[in-house]
């Protein structure tokens, strides 16, 4: 997620420069055929701007559809945020001796609250990681020139910014013994997590150690769980429809093909420099409309690992803050800053 107050015109050039060398090309181009009289063609202006103004709406209406998958990718991961803390309420509150037959010493009360925690943060970062795994529509997995451009972009506006902030073996680190192997070859880590979970509080009410009432409470939490992964899962492994994401590309192809055969013999009449400003304006046209679909392409897909994505790495850092708080620890890792303007 950019962090920055605004973006500056250096900033989208990083992210656009190269289909401005290629504009500039293409209306030179056109600008030389005119100026050499080797070409008579002039469009008139009505029939491009009734294109631009269609391929506007489309656009917008593009852009409108990916961001209503950011944000509700976003209002996703906030209710995991508030469901995770309620989960460290209802184990820190409900797991005590009440019920139990044979009372466990408060040593072993917090090693049952730990592991029931720990559990949860491990489901935390697998889901992430899960989440994190790319797709073939995602732009890691696009032509060779523009993976390796996506690469390029990742490293110094996305996961590359972060590689020292995770050590790997964070399911290790949370998950008891005995479990990590298994869990880890799940072909859903996430879900088996949380099935785990399931099985630890039952064996707690067998125990005594939750009521029936507090076991629900409990168990409903889980669920809340189950909600959210689900979410998530259907906004990874369902793109925004390709008709509306491709399609947008070769209108705005066609637009800015057509752009200069208008607008260069009518800038033309201006003068000695009537060349010149129209080879500046027409490119200018075909860069508005490129940003335009290019806000709209990095923004479908929040879950790709980059700068524009959901700052999954730091909601689970916060939460894991806070849950570890709740079980009294103060060996607490440092918040994930933003990089570069951007936060993970």
């Amino acid at each position: 997620m950019i962090v920055k107050r605004g973006m500056n015109l250096k900033q989208a050039m990083k992210w656009s420069g190269h289909h401005v060398i290629w504009l500039l090309l293409w209306s030179s181009s056109v600008a030389f055929l005119y100026v050499y009289n080797l070409i008579e063609v002039k469009l008139p202006w009505l029939p491009i701007s009734i294109i631009g103004t269609a391929v506007a709406f489309y656009v917008g209406f593009k852009n409108n559809s990916a961001y209503d998958r950011m944000w509700e990718a976003r209002k996703i991961w906030g209710g995991i945020v508030n469901s995770s803390r309620s989960w460290g309420m209802y184990v820190d509150g409900f797991i005590t001796n009440q019920f139990a037959d044979a009372s466990l010493s408060d040593m072993e009360i917090k090693i049952v609250k730990s592991r029931l925690i720990y559990r949860h943060i491990a489901w935390l970062y697998a889901l992430r990681s899960q989440l994190l795994v790319s797709t073939e529509w995602e732009h890691i997995n696009q032509n060779i020139l523009y993976r390796i451009s996506s690469q390029l972009m990742q490293k110094n506006y996305g996961l590359g910014l972060v590689e020292d902030e995770l050590t790997g073996d964070e399911l290790q680190r949370f998950l008891p013994k005995g479990e990590h192997d298994c869990l880890l070859n799940a072909s859903n880590t996430a879900t088996q997590i949380i099935n785990e979970q399931s099985r630890d509080i039952r064996t707690l009410r067998s125990d005594g150690l939750v009521d029936d009432f507090r076991h629900m409470e409990l168990s409903k939490t889980l669920s809340a769980f189950y909600d959210h992964q689900g979410k998530a899962e259907r906004i990874k492994k369902f793109p925004l429809p390709r008709q509306y994401a491709n399609l947008s590309r070769i209108f705005i192809g066609i637009f800015i093909f057509l752009v200069p055969f208008s607008m260069i013999p009518s800038l033309m009449n201006l003068g000695t420099w009537g060349a010149a400003i129209s080879v500046m304006m027409t490119a200018l046209i075909g860069w508005v409309y490129i940003m335009m679909e290019i806000v709209g392409d990095y923004s479908e897909n929040p879950f790709q690992g980059m700068a524009n994505d959901i700052p999954m790495l730091s909601l689970c850092r916060t939460i894991e803050i806070d849950l570890l708080e709740m079980l009294g620890e103060t060996d607490l890792p440092a918040p994930i800053k933003p990089k570069k303007g951007v936060l993970m």
